[in-house]
């Protein structure tokens, strides 16, 4: 592993995740308090999760022929212009006016989240070291540590967006973030070596689209996972905490904050809770196992919305366990994906699954306010129950046999 370059993608990384974390908490606190309905609150985001799902599809190609340096501190600077011109939003204006210059930037805001995050997942890929004879078992290891601190990160950034609005209000909250990243970025255009992950031969435009069969199966599998996760998370238990829970800011952020961090905590030790050393067969059928868990657990907690059952420790507690059983699938899922890619792929491959990742996000996102207007948190349950039990059923079709993935190299 070249660690140098390890921690230096890693500082990116977090520095954006605090930053994406805080904004998308700045964002929706601040437009619920000015009177946006869960609908409008969702359509803010739309925007933001289909460019990520371009971002990704073109991104892996672009880092592929041109380095993941060139993606990762695009990146970054797409971010800083997003949250400088999100500071500039008029009170005065008009809601559709405001809530179409919303997106505009959020959809900035996506194309750089997704380039981030495919540029530095991918690094981890192109850094192990080939001649590791337990390669497999140090990405698991490498790919939980970067993916587990990056969500614990992404926690203290909803903690501190919520606490950002209340003592420095919106526009002052944005330019700091955006001084913060500056420094972040130029760090990452001086530190890093300009050829990483670039491909040996050029990835031709067709390879966008032509994979593996195991790299399908996984990317239809993690469109669902994450649908099932944002059509609760993104819009409904805001909202619900606010409304039905009497909230205040500071506390919603404060325990958006506590889950995502305990979520980051189990996937970085997702290794250890496996108890796999990375074998790709075992962890297929491991990866089944933890997505039947999630299943369970999810149409518990909707039986439980739906009938009211102690219905504050019933939504606190069992999205806690949620979370738990969530993180460790998508550790799973993000293992398998670079284990099933060889490190000159690793890019496209990347780009490809976490288009899918989006997907899923996008089709969450929305579902999110249009179910919870009309059926609350119970309707949101129910769906991401559905959406738990066929990524479940996909993960079936994953070959278990190691000689029928590629080999790492």
């Amino acid at each position: 592993m070249n660690v140098k370059n390890y921690l230096l993608v890693t500082a990116a990384y977090w520095g954006f995740t605090l930053t994406d974390g805080a904004l998308r908490m700045l964002v929706l606190l601040h437009f619920h308090e000015r009177g946006l309905n869960p609908i409008q609150l969702a359509f803010l985001f739309l925007l933001y999760e289909f460019c990520g799902i371009l971002t990704n599809l073109f991104g892996g190609w672009l880092a592929s022929n041109k380095g993941l340096k060139i993606t990762l501190t695009f990146g970054l600077s797409l971010q800083i212009i997003s949250l400088i011109l999100l500071s500039l939003v008029n009170p005065n204006w008009g809601l559709w006016l405001a809530v179409g210059y919303i997106m505009g930037t959020q959809a900035l805001s996506g194309v750089a989240k997704d380039l981030t995050k495919m540029s530095s997942k991918s690094a981890v890929r192109v850094l192990l070291p080939k001649e590791d004879p337990e390669t497999h078992s140090g990405l698991f290891r490498w790919v939980a540590i970067l993916t587990g601190s990056k969500n614990a990160l992404k926690g203290v950034g909803f903690l501190l967006g919520g606490v950002l609005l209340a003592s420095l209000g919106f526009q002052w909250s944005l330019w700091v973030m955006a001084i913060a990243l500056g420094l972040v970025l130029l760090s990452s255009i001086f530190g890093l070596q300009g050829d990483l992950g670039r491909s040996k031969q050029k990835a031709k435009f067709k390879e966008l689209f032509s994979k593996s069969r195991e790299i399908n199966i996984l990317s239809f599998a993690r469109f669902f996972l994450f649908a099932s996760r944002d059509i609760w998370f993104v819009v409904a238990l805001p909202v619900f905490l606010s409304a039905h829970l009497g909230w205040d800011f500071t506390a919603i952020g404060s325990f958006m904050a506590i889950w995502v961090i305990g979520y980051g905590i189990v996937q970085a030790s997702a290794p250890a809770i496996a108890k796999k050393k990375g074998d790709v067969g075992r962890t297929a059928t491991t990866t089944l196992a933890w997505g039947i868990a999630l299943t369970v657990v999810t149409v518990a907690i909707a039986v439980g919305v739906q009938f009211e059952w102690n219905l504050t420790k019933t939504v606190l507690g069992g999205l806690i366990l949620f979370g738990i059983v969530f993180a460790m699938n998508s550790a799973l899922h993000s293992y398998l994906i670079l284990a099933y890619s060889d490190s000159d792929k690793a890019a496209l491959n990347v780009g490809f699954y976490y288009m899918a990742n989006a997907g899923g996000r996008l089709f969450g996102t929305l579902l999110s306010g249009l179910i919870y207007q009309w059926h609350g948190l119970s309707g949101c349950m129910w769906t991401s129950s559905i959406c738990v039990l066929i990524a479940a059923s996909t993960v079936v079709a994953l070959p278990r046999n190691r000689d029928r993935v590629n080999p790492v190299s």
